[in-house]
């Protein structure tokens, strides 16, 4: 037992220490502090860092052998791929400080599933308001999505869905909970964020929309508290 106990914790300093090297470049570091807040292709990446392609690619191998990044092809445009965070491999990491927004816009196609239940997750961790809108809304809510935001304690009575155009203004935060829609979004709509949250109606099962309302619910609870720093946050 003793000698399983020295593997089991030699194991774990080895993947530490892998952490700590890979995270050991000011511009790794630089790339998972953008990877905080939300997903980025590659170019994104390079534009924001003000990198080469070159580097880049070679800095992301490195993060991804690390396993603190994981990569997924875009629903939209299936030639781009996009860059998340694996949050499991990097708790000891401090989020960085963003700006206190007046109000946060989540965002997806149809405004009928993910953006919705994103509004209202938020609306119960942060006095910050949130509101959901579309860049090609549906008439009506996805019933899957009503029934799953029943089940976690939410209120859908009052969902509508909307145009982006509609609802964001100047300051709001925009948080693009889809590929698509954020591959779509306004140039002027800034500024914004982006998390690969699948689209659970492609799927149809109450398993996809119960995996994209813990996708959100986990990224939230990430975000919140950031861009909440005097209130209270947290609420259930």
């Amino acid at each position: 037992m003793i000698i399983e106990s020295m593997d089991t914790e030699r194991s774990t300093l080895t993947e530490r220490a892998r952490i700590h090297a890979a995270l050991g470049d000011p511009a790794r570091l630089a790339i998972v502090d953008t990877l905080v807040a939300g997903d980025a292709a590659p170019g994104e990446l390079g534009a924001v860092l003000d990198l080469p392609t070159n580097l880049i690619a070679h800095h992301l191998k490195v993060l991804e052998e690390a396993g603190l990044v994981a990569r997924s092809r875009s629903e939209g445009d299936r030639r781009r791929t996009y860059v998340r965070l694996v949050t499991e491999a990097l708790e000891s990491v401090v989020t960085p400080s963003l700006a206190t927004p007046p109000r946060v816009v989540f965002v997806c196609t149809h405004n009928s599933a993910r953006s919705q239940l994103a509004a209202s997750i938020w609306s119960r961790r942060s006095h910050i308001p949130a509101l959901s809108a579309g860049t090609q809304p549906a008439a009506k809510p996805n019933p899957r999505a009503v029934r799953v935001a029943r089940k976690h304690g939410l209120d859908p009575a009052g969902w509508r869905t909307a145009h982006v155009r509609d609802v964001v203004e100047r300051d709001d935060l925009v948080v693009a909970v889809c590929d698509i829609a954020y591959e779509h979004l306004p140039a002027e709509s800034r500024p914004r964020l982006h998390w690969a949250v699948p689209d659970p109606a492609a799927v149809d099962t109450d398993a996809a929309f119960e995996a994209a309302y813990a996708e959100i619910a986990g990224r939230i609870d990430r975000l919140a508290p950031v861009l909440s720093h005097d209130e209270s946050v947290g609420r259930r």
